[in-house]
């Protein structure tokens, strides 16, 4: 009988396919010790030169600790963040982006070397829980990546998205130019990485174009965490950016977060943690739309837990804050769960396809 692999056995052996005396670091806080500790021995049993290091829980506005910033500079072949929350933002990097040969700027010695220099393959996990991870993590990853596939050829030469859902949202997506990207669980080379639990697709809207309503009406991510919302956010969209936030105590606490950012932008460039005139652009795109994604993972559900919610069958998610195209900086990125979406696409010949219809794929 054919022994079950655990999950932290299967990330490391299928999901990162890692090799004998790589190096490996993994990044944890004391809430999630059990995971790190798992990985810690599944790395090793696979011969990598494996370091754990512990810092205590961040939110979206907080900083890495310097000597976690200092061990991801020592550029691991693998890198593991798995985070209660957030990894911590690099705050040299913000006020001094590094840039890589095509003077392409990252805001975090974690990106340069994943992106940037493409010389470290990565899995971070904000949010994870040992319940989700074990609920999540061992699924069919070669049905992910064969349905991550599928939508990646459908979405060539679209120009434009239209979403609608029962719950009132109606807003349009330009994407011309833009690729789409994945999370299919395949990151065995460098410069590949992703979440775990894996399962989703994400394209950056083009910046300044999105127009309509998005009503958020399944979870939602604010700085001091995630939530299910009890009443839906209704964000209304002019020429990209957020322009009115509606509902009841959560619409107060979502214009609260991205307020904050705001505010926080301008600080940050007076007090020398932004580059000069940047503090202005952060501040615009606190209210940027800035991902469109849709989940694929099977085994996850709808719990107050991005980083499940967003992988959820049956949803998309928009984000409020800075895109993965590296032309919308800012402090934060918000994802929302939109609950059983209409998805269509329009081609550059006019004609339109339709991948989601009230929730069920159409591929």
């Amino acid at each position: 009988m054919k022994k079950e692999i655990t999950p932290a056995e299967n990330i490391i052996n299928n999901v990162c396919k890692i090799k004998k005396n790589e190096s490996v670091l993994i990044i944890a806080n004391p809430a999630t010790d059990f995971i790190a500790q798992e990985l810690y021995t599944a790395a090793n049993q696979a011969g990598a030169k494996t370091s754990l290091i512990y810092q205590n829980s961040k939110t979206s506005f907080d900083n890495a600790e310097k000597t976690v910033l200092a061990a991801i500079g020592t550029n691991p072949d693998v890198c593991f963040s798995i985070s209660e929350n957030k990894l911590g933002k690099d705050p040299d990097a913000t006020a001094n982006p590094y840039k890589n040969d095509n003077g392409e700027p990252f805001t975090h010695i974690f990106d340069y070397l994943l992106e940037g220099k493409k010389s470290m393959r990565a899995v971070w996990t904000p949010g994870i829980t040992e319940d989700m991870y074990n609920r999540t993590v061992n699924i069919n990853y070669g049905e992910l990546a064969e349905r991550c596939k599928r939508l990646e050829k459908i979405f060539e030469n679209a120009i434009n998205v239209q979403v609608t859902a029962a719950g009132g949202t109606n807003i349009s997506v330009p994407v011309y130019g833009r690729k789409l990207m994945n999370d299919d669980g395949d990151f065995s080379k460098p410069g590949t990485g992703g979440n775990i639990p894996a399962g989703e697709v994400f394209i950056s809207p083009l910046v300044g174009k999105c127009q309509g309503v998005i009503v958020y009406d399944g979870s939602m991510t604010f700085s001091d965490g995630d939530s299910i919302l009890e009443t839906p956010i209704t964000c209304k969209v002019e020429n990209g950016y957020v322009t009115e936030i509606s509902g009841g105590e959560e619409a107060k606490r979502l214009l609260k977060t991205i307020t904050e950012a705001e505010n926080r932008s301008i600080e940050y460039e007076k007090n020398g943690k932004l580059p000069e005139g940047q503090g202005a652009i952060y501040k615009k795109n606190a209210r940027n739309i800035g991902e469109l994604g849709i989940g694929l993972n099977p085994a996850a559900s709808i719990t107050g837990n991005m980083l499940e919610d967003e992988k959820a069958f049956r949803t998309c998610h928009f984000a409020i804050g800075e895109n993965y195209d590296n032309d919308a900086p800012s402090l934060i990125h918000l994802d929302g769960v939109v609950r059983n979406p209409t998805i269509t696409l329009t081609y550059d010949d006019g004609s339109t396809r339709t991948i989601l219809s009230d929730g069920t794929l159409q591929i």
